[in-house]
């Protein structure tokens, strides 16, 4: 255990140490892996020679858990941990999970709703002049006035409500380490307000000049054109070359974003990954059945990282950021070395990718100079003729660790894009993608097949899947495999009607695809997606976008994408018939489903698959009415 960081006051004073520079608190069990945010930052400031103590899934009913460490010299650094503790606790029908993935033993409820602003609060009753900084994917995507799903009302920027006194937003290796730099020259935490990738409050008399303005909280909180218009602003000012400082107003305070961090070098990228991490939980953790969320990474190598993909429903853009940084491949061959080296490695490779595995290249070569093209997608709705697709490098990466004597097998999990790879004149990495790394089922996201809908998810029109998919059947045939490509596949997206979800249920009957999966469309924090939710506006046309909110028509159309499930056959019948489309009920060729003859007095209306969803009934239900905040 003494190579983990002290999760003890006593491992604490093992190490030498009566107060620690920093109290990292975290959501999530202790992990020590760079897959966790929480690894990453910690040892980062462990190599600079600061002290660390972890605090994860404190007891939060009570003082006595933030008690445990003291006052940290420094400061106090909170997370809610690798997702968003609301995302982590209720499903897309807010149901509540009966699991966690990223806490001993799977166990749901060892964290809190809105786990930074609780852990917060508590840490500012017992020490009220402690420096307190927040970072994560739930500070982050929640640093603006955002629409909050799960309150259904719109929420002042993370900052005001936790009362914390800094936020990091983005992948923060810079700003930990510009922040651990100056606390420790004995400038205090409020005057700490020029470090890229930072967001402070501050008095509006403060309010540096040249910033862009967004709608300020009570405007965005009342008028929906105001929050789509301060969505664009936000996403345009997102490049670390062209962005400029965010502001917004909260009340008598004004929230400043200053411009995104500077991305990590290939250099710094491979130092991070240099780190003395253990790769694995907490030994403290091992009779609880140890940590789920750490299994299928435990063997897998991150190569990249941010998105050109830009999909609107996604929050890397926001989080990330659109630029790629990869790693040597130097660095790539000896974290798969110290993968090799564990006693429980089988000889497979599980992942060499990151949030979209393929991607190793610039989109272009003026985004270097220029930085990325605000408002437009690198891909979609089809590949800008400035991309560079290129897959040579990745390719030979993956060759090499193929090599290693010990592996088996590399597979690529994390996804890809299949238009990039399309988009390569050279079919090689085609070629090799399904000869060598695919251990039987590739997984895709066309996530739709109306092109209307993937123009509002920001996705290629489903043509370029179509290609793919005729390319990969017949190379997989040709090699004599069976291999399959599992597409994810999402119901209830804005500009989702009825009829477009109809669309996705017959070219899934046409291809012969029964998903065992799908995923009805979760409205997280940030996303341009959820602002089309929320408004019913298209944030960068300004458009009426239809959006099915009701229970029976979400419940609905994701049924009609297991419309062959016996539990959903009420759903999709009332759907069709909702629909106009009775001429897809019947027993000719052509037809979606079988009538139901059962006669209408001895109808129950059924709840949606595995009852997820509530029952629908047979009258059209009421829209759900705006809550304002």
């Amino acid at each position: 255990m003494a190579d983990f960081l002290p999760v003890t006051p006593q491992e604490l004073l093992k190490a030498g140490v009566k107060q620690p520079d920093f109290v990292y608190v975290t959501g999530d069990a202790y992990v020590d892996h760079p897959s966790f945010g929480a690894a990453i930052i910690t040892r980062l400031l462990q190599s600079k020679g600061y002290s660390v103590a972890i605090l994860p899934q404190p007891d939060w009913h009570s003082p006595r858990d933030f008690q445990r460490f003291g006052k940290p010299r420094l400061a106090f650094l909170v997370t809610g941990g690798n997702i968003d503790s609301m995302v982590a606790h209720y499903t897309a029908a807010k149901r509540r999970r009966s699991s966690d993935m990223y806490s001993p033993g799977g166990k749901a409820g060892l964290r809190p709703d809105r786990a930074v602003i609780t852990y917060c609060r508590m840490i500012r009753s017992i020490y009220p002049d402690a420096a307190i900084a927040i970072g994560g994917l739930e500070a982050s995507l929640r640093r603006f006035a955002h629409y909050d799903y799960w309150d259904d009302t719109v929420r002042p920027s993370i900052l005001v409500d936790s009362g914390a006194d800094l936020l990091m937003y983005g992948m923060g290796e810079h700003q930990i380490t510009e922040l651990a730099q100056q606390l420790s020259e004995g400038i205090p935490i409020s005057e700490i307000t020029g470090i890229r990738g930072t967001c402070y409050l501050t008095d509006p008399v403060n309010t540096p000049w040249g910033a862009v303005q967004c709608p300020d909280f009570a405007q965005v909180c009342r008028d929906d054109k105001a929050y789509a218009k301060a969505t664009r602003q936000q996403y345009d000012q997102q490049d670390e070359i062209t962005g400029k400082t965010v502001i917004q107003r909260h009340g008598n305070k004004m929230l400043v974003q200053n411009p995104p961090a500077f991305s990590l070098t290939q250099e710094e990228l491979d130092a991070v990954y240099r780190l003395p991490y253990q790769r694995r939980q907490h030994p403290m953790y091992d009779s609880q059945g140890g940590v789920p969320g750490i299994e299928e990474v435990q063997f897998s190598i991150a190569h990249n990282r941010g998105c050109f993909g830009y999909c609107n429903f996604c929050s890397i853009a926001l989080h990330q950021g659109r630029r790629i940084t990869c790693r040597s491949e130097a660095s790539i061959l000896e974290e798969a070395k110290k993968i090799i080296a564990m006693p429980n490695f089988k000889g497979y490779i599980h992942d060499v990718g990151g949030p979209t595995a393929n991607f190793r290249l610039p989109s272009c070569k003026k985004q270097e100079t220029s930085g990325m093209c605000p408002g437009k997608k690198c891909l979609a709705p089809k590949p800008c003729p400035a991309l560079q697709a290129d897959h040579r490098e990745y390719l030979g990466i993956l060759r090499k660790l193929r090599a290693l004597p010990g592996v088996k097998k590399v597979f690529i999990r994390s996804g890809i894009r299949f238009d990039y790879v399309l988009a390569d004149k050279d079919e090689s990495f085609l070629q090799e993608l399904i000869r060598e790394h695919v251990s039987g089922q590739l997984k895709v996201a066309p996530e739709h097949v109306s092109n209307a809908v993937l123009d509002k998810m920001g996705k290629p029109h489903i043509e370029s899947y179509e290609a793919f998919q005729k390319r990969f059947y017949e190379i997989t045939k040709s090699i004599g495999k069976k291999q399959y490509l599992v597409p994810y596949l999402m119901s209830s997206h804005p500009g989702s009607t009825l009829q477009e979800a109809i669309k996705l249920s017959l070219f899934l009957r046409d291809h012969g695809i029964r998903p065992e999966q799908v995923q009805d469309f979760y409205p997280t924090p940030g996303t341009i997606s959820t602002c089309m939710y929320y408004t019913g506006l298209d944030p960068y046309t300004m458009e009426t976008v239809y959006v099915p909110k009701t229970p029976q028509e979400k419940a609905m159309q994701r049924a009609l994408l297991q419309y062959y499930l016996p539990q959903n056959r009420h759903l999709v019948l009332t759907a069709l018939r909702q629909a106009g489309r009775q001429d897809l009920i019947g027993t000719k060729p052509g037809c979606l489903i079988v009538p139901d003859r059962t006669p209408d007095s001895q109808k129950k209306p059924k709840s949606g698959a595995k009852g997820r969803f509530s029952s629908p009934k047979h009258c059209k239900a009421a829209p759900a009415k705006k809550k304002r905040c």
